[in-house]
């Protein structure tokens, strides 16, 4: 009996994981859908600093698609365990760059492809190997956790990058580095979790019956919270705005879990027992990331696709082999210029051939 109840609330929370990826992946769509109606409109853009987004329907049902995928992701960690819930958030990735090409006609090139798999693929080792947080149920344990030296300095630390970022940084290279804005979102995220965390102690204590209304640390976590999130809000919509969302989606989610899960070791003192595998294991998963954002960085503008590659790797076969004739070698040689150019324009025929069955790629 106990082994059929244990294999159906793993079911349950596996549908709601993935539920809550889909509608995660699909609040980035429908914010982005909104932000562009205001542009067509002439609003002031939320990259330049407007809220004109708070009247638009579409934002509207983005945050909400946002926020019921977060209750349904919250929900799951009650049915399923941690090694199945977190990973799967990574689905949303997915969920958002498959749907922005279909509805905002934004594409990845190859090497975006690729850094996104390899991004979701060092999250998930990240996470698997990550330690097991220890348990904290009262307030009270809580409230000394907070008071912890170390959790102290990290928080104030997040507090000045952040506002370094919001008020120095931001300005000056808010518009053309991707990183600003995310960052800024990512980092403080890693606070509200903690938040989040304390609250859901706080609601099952109150469903016991215990007065945690009077608690001071039960106001000062809802306040953080709404700090947090609305800090959060704002720059993520500026992100949204002005770069392209299936880059922003998959790089805010390596640094937002990369922020939460070093918040989480420094507040729950997870790392003091950990097993040389899951050690390597933690380190691994976090180089591949690396990799993953730099190549979703770095060859961002490259416009590369597998249908260019065949006719690389046959270019460079040739000119190894040292037949391959360039433009300017065809019309310095009269008696094969036209076999040459020939040649050329089948070369040419034959990659457009190949563009056109492999550009849904």
């Amino acid at each position: 009996m106990n082994q059929t109840r244990g294999r159906y609330d793993f079911c349950i929370g596996l549908v709601l994981a993935m539920s809550s990826s889909i509608f995660i992946g699909g609040s980035f769509i429908l914010k982005k859908k909104g932000l562009l109606r205001l542009a067509r409109k002439g609003s002031m853009r939320a990259g330049q600093g407007g809220h004109a987004y708070l009247k638009e329907w579409l934002w509207w049902a983005g945050l909400l698609s946002m926020g019921a995928g977060e209750v349904a992701n919250f929900a799951a960690y009650a049915f399923a365990p941690a090694t199945l819930v977190t990973p799967l958030g990574a689905l949303s990735v997915l969920v958002s760059a498959i749907l922005s090409s279909f509805f905002l006609n934004e594409k990845l090139n190859l090497h975006g492809k690729i850094g996104c798999l390899l991004s979701i693929l060092g999250s998930t080792v990240m996470v698997i190997h990550a330690p097991q947080e220890e348990e904290v149920e009262t307030l009270n344990e809580m409230f000394h956790k907070l008071g912890d030296p170390g959790f102290l300095v990290f928080a104030t630390l997040v507090v000045i990058v952040s506002l370094i970022l919001i008020f120095v940084v931001g300005p000056r290279h808010g518009q053309t580095n991707i990183l600003v804005y995310i960052t800024i979102c990512s980092v403080i995220g890693a606070l509200s979790v903690s938040c989040v965390k304390g609250l859901g102690i706080a609601i099952k204590e109150l469903f016991a019956g215990k007065t945690v209304l009077k608690h001071p640390l039960s106001w000062i976590l809802l306040l953080s919270l709404i700090v947090c999130v609305s800090t959060q809000i704002n720059y993520l919509n500026r992100a949204l705005d002005i770069f392209n969302t299936s880059i922003v989606t998959p790089i805010y989610y390596v640094i937002f879990t990369t922020s939460v899960l070093t918040c989480s070791a420094i507040l729950f003192k997870e790392w003091q027992h950990m097993a040389a595998d899951d050690i390597i294991g933690t380190f691994s998963g976090f180089l591949t990331i690396i990799v993953g954002i730099f190549l979703l960085h770095a060859f961002k503008d490259v416009n590369f696709t597998l249908a260019n590659l065949p006719l690389s790797l046959r270019k460079d076969d040739r000119a190894a082999n040292g037949t391959l004739l360039s433009t300017y070698d065809c019309f310095n040689h009269d008696e094969e210029s036209s076999a040459c150019l020939a040649e050329m324009q089948s070369t040419e025929s034959l990659a457009a051939r190949r563009n056109g069955s492999l550009s849904a790629f």
